[in-house]
């Protein structure tokens, strides 16, 4: 896929060609082999599936990992059945990191059987006797008739159990904004976090705002974020009953955390930089209804597949176009997104239905692509986002969650700050292990690559206090009376154990994805390996003299100005004016630790023990 992601860099991308088969549009649309299943579960598809009039509608058959659990029915269980079923149900719990899906009336191997009005009551009286033993509510998210062999209509019920929230162990997830300038992703933002609909001018935007000149201008330059809470009942928990974020981390079960990247081509780098920094698990990608793919929509398109990021598509200001408006600019992105460069699987969400449908598949298929139209000022079609959003499970299951935790401390450094009274602070994403308030940890690699110790005095978390950070969670750190000046962005704070990899030269695999001529030895690019940020040269590209837009080769960088902290693996982004490249760090000539040493003689201030 990589070589194909070119087609949508630099302005190189062909005019869509309108691409093979039609975009799935809700119910009829949902792909197959997905845990939704709603097309296959509705009274005229159980007698058509096949051509064959009593066929009966499955599902996938259940999965043993995974929080989806298929139920015939829950009537009047024995006790030790009972506890049985609690059992399982903190199972599938802890698989969806708090979070569980049901499917009452459904067999283990996905065939659609249905209850009667009398036996599906029952059994959702025994789901929620199950759910308050471990601490969970229950949400009906859709109810579907199944009647393929019988006159008495039968139903199966698709539920949701979440936890009730405890400590700050609320699931998180990262959703980036991406989108041309001026396409209304500030203003949705705000509408979402606020509760209130914007007035036409971008009032809603204006808590979102970091800099006066973005206030003036009414265009993101930076980085911000902002947060939308659902509760355990799935009810949404935003600033319009909670007057700070704490109240909004206590009430809420789920998070989701929005980074809100900047449109305008001139500050691309930023953009770029909160894509590969903050590891957001789901791209939002804005298009505005009147003006259709414009600017750098493609651009961020592209970016989010090269790096791999899921992404959807809210297209907004549909108040401000005609129906006809939005249907072309709906046609232009599936064009775009069917043709060879993405192969991807445009749903278009019109209903409730479609909402959970959509998340549910976007989770389980990399093809699927939802499709949002809605209006920060009429507040059309708002609050099936919400549901989608709600709904939405994480990319990764508690296993591997787990292993993360068990590894050493890593906390990438993504922004730094000085508080009054509180001293340094530096913002970022613990990428593995477990760091505690007052733990001891080492930070670098400075210019000369070299490594200081430092004390965790606090954590906050979405704006409240936190005294346990576990892998995948982005928080601030207070360093207490650490010295900012040694710090810069790109750093890492590690355990003291660990022995860190850093260096100045480094071999990548890579794709060129767009230059103008040939990309030779000496050519100066700024690489893009998460948090790390900075100017290299090429070095040397083995076995070729040059290459040329699309062509693949093992490139040695050497960064120009100081050592960095790199893993092998690692997705690797550069790119210098309209030259743009992907790939993968595969060879690093390491500056060890024993060479530089652990700084032992710290000045006043440098050590917070």
């Amino acid at each position: 896929m990589d070589s194909r992601v070119s087609e949508l860099f630099g302005g190189c991308c062909r005019p869509a060609g309108g691409g093979a088969g039609g975009a799935l549009r809700g119910r009829g649309g949902t792909a197959p082999g997905g845990g939704g299943g709603s097309s296959k579960a509705k009274k005229k598809n159980g007698r058509s599936r096949g051509g064959k009039a009593n066929n009966p509608p499955y599902l996938p058959p259940e999965a043993e990992d995974g929080n989806i659990e298929y139920k015939l029915k829950l009537v009047n269980p024995s006790q030790y059945r009972f506890e049985h079923l609690v059992t399982q149900m903190k199972w599938r719990l802890q698989e969806g990191r708090g979070e569980a899906v049901y499917q009452i009336g459904v067999e283990d191997n996905g065939l659609l059987v249905g209850l009667s009005e009398e036996e599906m009551r029952a059994s959702l009286k025994t789901l929620r006797r199950m759910a308050e033993k471990v601490g969970a509510d229950i949400t009906v998210l859709r109810e579907r008739e199944v009647d393929y062999d019988s006159d008495v209509p039968r139903k199966i019920t698709e539920v949701l159990v979440r936890k009730v929230p405890d400590n700050q162990q609320f699931l998180d997830l990262r959703v980036a904004v991406l989108g041309n300038v001026d396409s209304g992703k500030s203003t949705l933002l705000g509408v979402l976090t606020q509760g209130e609909l914007d007035n036409g001018r971008g009032r809603a935007r204006l808590n979102l705002f970091r800099h006066l000149h973005e206030i003036q201008s009414g265009r993101t330059s930076s980085i911000s974020f902002e947060i939308l809470g659902f509760n355990s009942k799935g009810e949404v928990v935003n600033y319009s009953d909670s007057r700070t974020a704490e109240e909004i981390c206590e009430s809420s079960s789920k998070m989701i955390t929005f980074i809100d990247l900047a449109g305008h081509h001139k500050y691309l780098k930023t953009t770029i930089f909160g894509l590969t920094s903050y590891c957001p698990d789901f791209a939002m990608l804005v298009v505005s209804a009147n003006t259709g793919i414009a600017g750098t929509t493609r651009e961020h398109l592209g970016l989010a597949m090269a790096l791999k990021v899921p992404f959807f598509i809210v297209v907004s200001k549909v108040d401000l176009c005609s129906k006809a408006t939005v249907e072309r600019t709906v046609k232009q992105l599936e064009r775009i997104l069917k043709q060879p460069g993405c192969n991807k699987l445009p749903l278009l969400v019109n209903s409730d239905d479609d909402a959970v449908t959509a998340a549910q598949q976007f989770a389980q298929s990399p093809n699927i692509t939802p499709i949002f139209t809605l209006s920060s000022v009429s507040g059309e079609n708002l609050d099936l986002l919400k549901v989608f959003l709600n709904i939405l499970p994480p990319l990764t299951n508690s296993k591997e969650q787990e292993e993360l935790m068990q590894q050493l401390t890593e906390f990438q450094v993504d922004e730094i700050y000085t508080v009054p009274e509180v001293g340094t602070v530096v913002g970022g994403t613990l990428s593995s292990g477990i760091c505690r308030e007052g733990e001891n940890l080492v930070v670098g690699p400075t210019d000369d690559g070299k490594f200081l110790r430092l004390k965790v005095c606090s954590i906050q978390r979405n704006r409240s206090a936190c005294r346990v950070l576990r892998a995948g969670q982005a928080a601030t750190l207070a360093l207490g009376p650490f010295d900012r000046s040694l710090l810069r962005k790109g750093m890492v704070m590690v355990s003291p154990e660990m022995n860190p990899t850093i260096c100045s030269v480094f071999e990548a695999e890579i794709v060129l994805l767009f230059h103008a001529t040939t990309f030779r030895k000496g050519f100066q690019v700024t690489v893009h390996v998460g948090n790390v940020r900075q100017t290299a040269i090429v070095e040397k590209i083995h076995g070729k003299d040059k290459l040329r837009t699309g062509e693949k080769a093992v490139v040695c960088f050497r960064f120009i100005k100081h050592p960095e902290y790199l893993k092998i693996g690692a997705k690797l982004l550069f790119r210098e004016g309209v030259t743009k490249g992907i790939g993968h760090v595969t060879d690093l000539q390491a500056i060890t630790t024993k060479e530089n040493g652990l700084e032992e003689s710290l000045g006043p201030g440098q050590l917070s023990f």
